[in-house]
């Protein structure tokens, strides 16, 4: 790994450290890096499609991917160029600020959004969410209740979400 742009006496001093205490310093920044909190500060404004920045481990530089797949741990990114495939850890990606879509989007104003309600959904419609681990979940709108919608997903679950939280899918 080049470690272009890293302060020499960091590397000056990890290089004095004993095995042990670069095994207990690796040990410290893997727990760090696993911290959830990090994972939904990268992910909160990452959408499939997108272009972000990740580093490659091998050889220490960023390069742009565009985001094919997300799970709970892991983000796929196809890099430009290249086309090579990427399963990377959140970390490994530069966040995207909240207005780099918009930075990409030519630009223009964007329509003031409307928040879904009651009245945009009916029975049987097909919907999608995300759940509480920012998993996307697509469904059939089973019962519209006063503030909720129950969504049956089809592999056993069902779910109340609100209304504000539910897309419209589109089959084409």
């Amino acid at each position: 790994m080049n470690p272009q742009g890293t302060d020499p006496k960091l590397i000056d001093a990890l290089n004095r450290a004993s095995s042990l205490e670069l095994f207990q310093l690796s040990a410290i920044i893997e727990r760090m890096l696993a911290d959830p909190r990090r994972i939904i500060a990268v992910r909160t404004n990452m959408n499939l499609g997108q272009t972000v920045r990740f580093l490659d481990w091998r050889d220490g530089q960023l390069r742009n991917g565009k985001v094919v797949a997300m799970k709970d741990t892991q983000v796929t990114l196809h890099e430009e160029g290249t086309r090579r495939e990427w399963k990377l850890p959140y970390t490994a990606v530069e966040p995207p600020g909240p207005s780099s879509a918009t930075a990409t989007a030519p630009a223009r104003p964007a329509p003031p959004k409307n928040m879904p309600a009651r009245g945009d959904f009916r029975c049987g419609e097909k919907v999608s969410f995300d759940d509480k681990y920012l998993q996307p979940q697509v469904g059939i709108v089973v019962r519209i209740n006063q503030r909720t919608a129950t969504v049956d997903t089809g592999n056993g679950h069902s779910w109340r979400v609100p209304f504000h939280m539910l897309r419209q899918v589109v089959d084409i």
